[in-house]
């Protein structure tokens, strides 16, 4: 790294203090921008930087709500608005108990980027709450999100900002979510993305994230003249991102031996194939149980999580292929240690920013093809994004033309990538591919539009 970004990113840890996981996103994407700003000194002098890493807007609310018990419980509610460059904020809501202000900031940071490697004309945000959806009824996730619309459509519109799902956001809250804002705001529009079939969704919006992100592993296998076929994976996670991998690469002829809940792990070596996954979405989507249980069903291996191991035994197994789905930061320096003592052949992240960076060091240094989060996850926006203009159009696409337009979007952001990394300097590395990528086309849009 030059002397400018080195002094720029102790300003923004400065600036934004006991913020680390933004501080871990604006990292990893500034490192990758030194001979970007060498080249262009207009980015430099027009602060491109400084205004790209300020939220442009930051909203933070209290969501009081009723338990069924007739218990009043408040909770904190965020959005992010992060850049409109290029257009409309656009990224998830996430209702969990580690929601905070940095985690948002970062997960709305890094779609800025996502966003604009996808070729769709998208801004970047997140929101979300620290309510916790488990455990709780269809009755009180109601109240709860209709509470938290009652604050956050002030400030969200088809043009301005669409909110999606995130961790702890799906199907139900969605729809909750919008029949609120339909009722404040009497007007049936696309505010919001990942809606049912029935009234404004797109297919394979629930597939997208999961198929887009092994599409992309299969244009980075492809470059080496390799294909999914055959190969063992190992993927952590079993909710959406995991679930619809999962399936895809089984359909390209890979077998996947293991996924991971909260609780633990469990490890198939026989291979998770169709009926097992179907059994394993019912078990999480339907039935909102845990992954211990397939174990006991199938038997499997299973392995209780314990954090005082220091690593994740899921990650030292023999595999060619790694795909973490899980949550950020899952894969730290001895995990990923560990994947390259067992000659890990591809890491491909599925969740947003799961492997530290030590551990990303770790497989760029040893030449590991390794998919950035913000490239190889980005199909789930992507459909978000073709949802929206089918929401605009009044229309609806078929299942094929909007699995094709996915997979054409994941070939043009490794295209992309890739160039990019050729172009400055990396050949082969996507990290550096990605963020320079995505960062010129937001960073060019602003310099157009002057000083806002």
């Amino acid at each position: 790294m030059s002397e400018f970004t080195t002094e720029f990113l102790a300003q923004v840890e400065a600036k934004n203090p006991g913020e680390a996981e933004f501080h871990q996103a604006v990292h990893e994407v500034v490192s990758s921008l030194t001979p970007v700003l060498d080249q262009h000194p207009e980015y430099q002098a027009a602060k491109i930087l400084e205004r790209i890493t300020e939220p442009e807007r930051a909203i933070l609310f209290r969501v009081p709500w009723m338990t069924d018990r007739g218990e009043v419980m408040v909770q904190k509610g965020y959005r992010v608005e992060f850049n409109s460059a290029i257009g409309p904020y656009k990224g998830g809501l996430r209702f969990h108990p580690s929601v905070n202000l940095s985690i948002l900031k970062f997960l709305g940071f890094e779609q800025v980027f996502k966003n604009s490697l996808t070729t769709l004309p998208l801004g970047g945000g997140k929101g979300g709450s620290d309510f916790d959806p488990k455990g709780k009824s269809d009755n009180e996730v109601m109240r709860f999100c209709q509470s938290f619309m009652t604050e956050l459509q002030r400030h969200i519109g088809p043009d301005t900002d669409v909110p999606a799902g995130d961790i702890g956001v799906g199907g139900r809250e969605i729809g909750y979510l919008f029949g609120q804002y339909k009722r404040l705001r009497n007007e049936f529009t696309g505010v919001l993305t990942g809606k049912g079939l029935g009234w404004g969704g797109s297919l394979i919006r629930p597939e997208a994230t999961g198929y887009g992100m092994v599409y992309f592993a299969a244009e980075m296998l492809g470059a080496k003249d390799e294909t999914l076929e055959g190969k063992t994976c190992l993927v952590s996670g079993s909710g959406n991102v995991a679930q619809y991998g999962v399936e895809k690469i089984n359909e390209l002829g890979g077998k996947v031996i293991c996924m991971s809940d909260s609780g633990g792990m469990i490890l198939d070596k026989d291979g998770i194939d169709a009926e097992k996954l179907a059994w394993i979405m019912d078990l999480k989507n339907v039935r909102r149980g845990r992954i211990s249980e397939y174990a006991e069903e199938f038997g499997a291996e299973y392995v209780e999580a314990d954090a005082s191991l220091g690593f994740n035994p899921l990650w030292d197994i023999e595999a060619d292929c790694a795909f973490p789905c899980a949550t950020q930061n899952e894969i730290n320096e001895a995990d990923a240690k560990n994947l390259m003592k067992h000659k890990i052949g591809a890491v491909v992240e599925g969740a947003n920013m799961p492997v530290v960076p030590a551990g990303m060091d770790l497989f760029l240094d040893a030449g590991v093809p390794f998919g950035p989060s913000k490239a190889a996850n980005a199909g789930g926006v992507a459909v978000s994004g073709l949802e929206m203009s089918q929401n605009s159009m009044r229309i609806r696409w078929e299942r094929e033309e909007v699995e094709r337009r996915l997979q054409d979007i994941m070939k043009s952001i490794h295209t992309a990538a890739s160039e990019a990394a050729e172009q400055y300097g990396t050949p082969g590395n996507y990290v550096n591919g990605a963020n320079i990528a995505g960062f010129k086309k937001v960073a060019d849009a602003m310099l157009d539009q002057g000083l806002v």
